[in-house]
């Protein structure tokens, strides 16, 4: 449910507030766009396949066995990285708490199988079915 006109002005004027008595908890509050991180990384993870594609031909062409599987290990390793990475992308104004954040970046873990938790099939009829009813009254 989006915030009416007063309640964006209260919390904009609260959030200046904090920012002007104590600017370096509110930057510690604010943390890292995690968005920009997890794509940056997924970015690089596919440079780093690129690079393995050159290592995998380099080695071919050369008949360096060592190099092309040297290639082919970082390609697999950088297609992980991207994988998990883009999974990781949280969804836009999706609103990740502090303590979540810090667990995000040590454990790697989001605390949701596949990013996103899935309703048990019967919760999600009931809520379907209880959304109609209620339109319906309206």
């Amino acid at each position: 449910m989006p915030l009416s006109d007063h309640e964006q002005r209260l919390l904009e004027q609260m959030e200046r507030a904090l920012h002007a008595e104590d600017p370096k908890f509110a930057s510690a509050l604010q943390g890292a766009d995690l968005r920009a991180l997890f794509r940056r990384r997924a970015l690089l993870a596919v440079i780093g396949f690129a690079l393995g594609i050159g290592m995998l031909v380099a080695g071919l062409v050369i008949s360096q066995i060592a190099l092309s599987v040297g290639g082919f290990v970082v390609m697999l390793g950088c297609a992980w990285l991207a994988y998990a990475s883009w999974r990781r992308i949280p969804a836009p104004g999706e609103i990740v708490p502090v303590a979540r954040r810090k667990a995000r970046a040590v454990t790697g873990k989001s605390g949701r199988p596949g990013g996103r938790q899935k309703q048990p099939t019967m919760r999600r009829f009931e809520e379907r079915w209880q959304r109609r009813r209620d339109e319906g009254n309206m």
